[in-house]
């Protein structure tokens, strides 16, 4: 019992650093560059495809887990992992094979955000803002303005 949850914490552990040292590195390339959230996560992606290509994401997916295959590189991952083993049977899977093995993922992300859509009221950032304004305003004694 004791040995299996040392090695259940050490999986933690394990996942914790890869994925955080991942993330590490896009704050450091937000902090010291002027690259958009977009391209980062297109780089991050592509960095997946090829880090998988080359044969170097498996064994850090191997050490790591859930650390490795959460970030936004993990889905790159996936995508070449899916092409590679589409390659295996011929072209037209090696196109598909990608889409196929990230379906779950996405449909399952689409239907949730369906889902939240359905049940929360979506307001955009300035609405939030100036909701945040109109009750400070009327909390604050009348001789104060913010």
């Amino acid at each position: 019992m004791g040995q299996e949850m040392l090695e259940i914490f050490l999986a933690f552990v394990k996942a914790f650093a890869v994925g955080g040292g991942i993330c590490l590195i896009a704050q450091i390339i937000i902090n010291f560059t002027d690259l958009t959230a977009g391209k980062i996560l297109v780089y991050f992606m592509l960095a997946g495809v090829v880090l998988t290509a080359v044969g170097l994401y498996q064994p850090l997916v191997d050490f790591a887990g859930a650390g490795a295959t959460v970030p936004i590189s993990g889905f790159g991952y996936l995508l070449a992992n899916g092409a590679i083993k589409g390659a295996e049977k011929g072209f037209f899977y090696a196109i598909t094979g990608s889409l196929t093995a990230a379906s779950a993922g996405v449909t399952a992300a689409v239907v949730f955000a369906f889902i939240m859509a359905l049940i929360f009221k979506s307001r955009t950032k300035r609405n939030l803002i100036l909701i945040r304004r109109r009750r400070t305003n009327s909390a604050a004694p009348s001789g104060l303005k913010f």
